[in-house]
């Protein structure tokens, strides 16, 4: 299936999903604005993630509107920016509406310039309106005006849309799944990505600083095709690893230390995250060796809880008990004063080392949408179970240890962060690994790093 069959039956989809809720009605979906840097230049332009699922349009003004009517008739008009041959010369080219229904596979397309006057014409005596509700102040004054225009026309017996609906629900439970064309993306994402942990921890030496393995990271995504990073990349050399969302900085890197590193790039639209913890100069002390096998114990004991039928939970609760005893092993909890490891874990003793879930969803966006909790009416929002897992769902696998200094704590432990996390996509007989391009046990890491 080539990738404008792909957008167009996402489209199909939502359509079928707002013809059995409503029996039809428009959706309105906007890709996201240009933001400004500073006085004279923009930050990279990125697509809205909901916008470009449905249309594989990454141009900025652009807005996607399907109309569907009560016989499930699907009409979708993108409204993007006219060619303009002056700020192509400035801006790069532009796809225009004249070539957008070929390119993108839509039945309409035109310049963003009339998409006021056009939508008061296309919610005319429409039942339904699906739009992000309370999105921002400007969306909101976009929709009054287009209500106000439609309701100007009430005397030729003309109405507006009565219901509104969010269309996010609908969209966000589509992009929990993930098709096979998302998956094959997401495997060339995190396969990239783990060539950049591995280079990573080749030319990590005693002195670098954390911001020169920053670079090596950006190289190897870039010089692989990847567009961007995923998110900001965290290198974090000795006490900065006990900083969840560290950002690379100017620390040197000290023999003795450990480096956490979470870093992923995004490839045509789809995130990676891998978090690896390596010593710096190659080999890990005993403290370091105790708590990071403990660490790895706990992802495995997650990974095989992630399967279809289980719930998202139970991969974060099989990680505790792994995580906890070894706290208690280490004495870094005293069984004393807790008495068993169950109540260590029902107390949450755990949570001053170990203050994360361990996982969250995977996909267009890094911490990727969907509810985490069974969608069932009439059962309030922290009631309702975890969500069931499921083929085609896609999410990370990281748990961690954060030992600051603390007068109870023994002092060989101090500033010792240590995080694993892979990318798993759920399939029929458990899950799939998809980040592990890049060693993870730490004989693995040491024999890498000497070599």
């Amino acid at each position: 299936m080539n990738k404008t069959n792909i957008y167009q039956q996402r489209r199909n989809t939502l359509a079928k999903q707002m013809l059995s809720k409503t029996g039809g009605g428009i959706a309105v979906i906007s890709t996201a604005p240009e933001v400004a840097r500073n006085r004279d230049s923009e930050f990279p332009y990125r697509h809205d993630s909901d916008f470009y699922y449905l249309s594989g349009f990454d141009e900025p003004g652009a807005t996607l509107v399907l109309k569907v009517s009560s016989k499930g008739q699907l009409e979708s008009h993108l409204f993007c920016r006219p060619k303009d041959a002056e700020r192509e010369i400035w801006d790069g080219i532009r796809l225009g509406p004249e070539a957008a229904p070929e390119v993108l596979g839509v039945e309409f397309a035109h310049s963003n310039q009339s998409l006021d006057q056009k939508l008061s014409e296309l919610l005319a005596d429409q039942e339904a309106i699906y739009i992000r509700l309370a999105e921002s102040a400007e969306a909101d004054r976009r929709l009054r005006h287009w209500m106000k225009q439609v309701r100007g026309q009430s005397r030729s017996g003309i109405n507006p849309p009565s219901e509104f609906h969010d269309v996010e629900c609908l969209i966000h439970e589509m992009r929990l799944f993930k098709d096979a064309h998302e998956i094959d993306t997401m495997r060339k994402a995190a396969s990239i990505s783990a060539r950049a942990h591995v280079r990573a921890m080749q030319v990590c030496k005693p002195g670098m600083r954390e911001y020169q393995l920053e670079a090596e990271l950006l190289h190897e995504f870039r010089n692989s095709g990847a567009q961007s990073v995923a998110y900001n990349s965290i290198v974090a050399g000795g006490a900065n690893s006990c900083i969840l969302h560290y950002r690379a900085g100017s620390t040197e890197l000290r023999s003795g230390d450990l480096c956490l590193i979470d870093a992923g790039c995004e490839l045509d639209g789809y995130a990676s995250d891998i978090t690896r913890t390596f010593p710096v100069n190659g080999k890990f002390s005993g403290p370091q060796r105790a708590l990071y096998d403990i660490t790895l114990a706990a992802q495995e004991a997650a990974i095989a809880m992630t399967k279809p039928g289980n719930t998202f939970m139970q991969p974060h609760e099989a990680a505790l008990q792994v995580l906890t005893q070894g706290l208690l092993d280490e004495k870094l909890l005293k069984l004393a004063d807790y008495g068993s490891l169950e109540n260590a874990i029902e107390t949450g003793a755990y949570r001053r080392f170990y203050m994360h879930r361990t996982s969250h969803w995977l996909g267009m966006d890094v911490h990727d949408v969907g509810s985490y909790r069974e969608s069932i009416e009439g059962i309030a929002q922290d009631e309702k179970p975890w969500r069931i897992l499921k083929s085609g769902m896609a999410l990370t696998i990281e748990p961690g240890l954060y030992i600051r200094p603390a007068d109870d704590v023994d002092e060989a432990f101090w500033n010792i962060g240590i995080r694993i996390e892979d990318d798993a996509v759920v399939n029929d007989s458990g899950c799939e690994l998809i980040s592990r391009g890049v060693p993870v046990k730490a004989d693995e890491i040491e024999a890498l790093m000497k070599s």
